[in-house]
């Protein structure tokens, strides 16, 4: 049973962060900032499969007139990304931004920062403060000669040191490093620090199979502590992707559950059908329903019984081209495996 640390409660739009609230999953479009039209779809495709908030880099001002007419069009928070020039942050903030992102490292100076904080105040539009391995400020690397967690952990209470002189505490910080140990150890070590809400990563982590998994094994370590308030799953590709992974892995720590669990085996030479297939087809499937259930993929007798008796829904091969189908932990006929995933698919909606 993981127990959560109480953080504070920041509001971004309509979703909360921290507190009491559930971990929720993000993500970052990968459109041309100037294509609307591509954004608005893949947004609404990560809508689709959980996403709760969405980010879009700002990289100059013709951007902000795409923020501004995506933001008009969308149902969950859109917060601005924005590195260098602070004007930005600012034209943002007029075109909407649920939330902005900054890096105070590379944005200039405090003096900048605080006049995003001035404006930020004003709209009660919350700041996340990105710290990066790659972007911490020059002295401090010079003091500890590499990112390590106590640099990262300096360099995030600088920036909030100069948010709270301001009086502005309507943050969420993020700490993030391409090195994982570096990563836990830095949230750790903010967690034990301060109750702002923490937005969990690892950056740069890699393609859909090497990041999923340097993902997970480091953002599992943190929330396994109790640590971590909402998440991102960075990986090069389809930002689909980074929705789906993320939701695997809050529901295998049974932190959150949304929709429809499959779980497979692994299969053996006892196994007569194509499991991976079937189980790949059947997740896609029913990736968009909001259906609080188990379906069990098993490859024969053997595990299947057992399987069954703990999911809501399973099948397990039964010989050449037949599937046993279990409802509920009983055995309730013998099917074909032609057109397996329909009947699946049919039974899993009416629940």
């Amino acid at each position: 049973m993981i127990t959560r640390k109480n953080t504070r409660s920041v509001r971004v739009g309509k979703v909360l962060i921290g507190g009491k609230a559930p971990i929720s999953v993000q993500s970052m479009i990968n459109t041309p900032p100037e294509d609307v039209p591509a954004a608005l779809d893949q947004i609404a495709r990560l809508e689709s499969a959980g996403c709760e908030l969405v980010r879009m880099a700002v990289p100059n001002r013709e951007s902000l007139k795409s923020f501004a007419e995506i933001r008009k069009h969308i149902g969950i928070p859109l917060v601005a990304d924005i590195h260098f020039d602070y004007r930005l942050a600012l034209g943002a903030l007029d075109a909407g931004a649920d939330k902005i992102r900054i890096n105070p490292g590379n944005i200039g100076s405090p003096e900048r920062t605080r006049t995003v904080l001035k404006a930020c105040e004003a709209k009660q539009v919350p700041i996340r403060i990105g710290v990066n391995g790659g972007s911490i400020e020059k002295e401090i690397l010079e003091r500890y000669k590499h990112p390590s967690p106590e640099a990262l952990l300096e360099s995030a209470a600088s920036h909030i040191r100069i948010c709270e002189e301001a009086g502005f505490d309507n943050i969420v910080v993020s700490i993030k490093a391409s090195d994982l140990p570096v990563t836990i150890e830095a949230n750790r070590l903010f967690s034990d620090r301060y109750d702002y809400p923490l937005h969990l990563g690892i950056t740069e982590s890699g393609t859909i199979r090497s990041g999923s998994i340097r993902s997970a094994a480091g953002i599992a370590a943190m929330l396994a502590q109790g640590i971590g308030d909402t998440i991102r799953v960075s990986l090069s590709g389809d930002p689909l992707q980074e929705i789906r992974v993320a939701r695997i892995l809050l529901d295998a720590l049974n932190l959150r559950r949304q929709g429809v669990r499959v779980i497979s085996c692994p299969g053996c030479g006892r196994s007569t059908y194509d499991i991976a297939a079937l189980a790949e087809e059947l997740e896609d499937r029913v990736a968009a329903l909001d259906k609080n259930l188990t379906v069990a993929v098993m490859g024969c007798v053997v595990n299947g019984p057992g399987e069954a008796r703990e999911a809501d829904i399973a099948v397990a091969g039964a010989g050449p081209g037949k599937l046993m189908l279990f409802e509920n932990g009983n055995k309730k006929a013998l099917l074909p495996l032609e057109g397996i995933v329909d009947r699946l698919v049919e039974l899993i909606i009416k629940r």
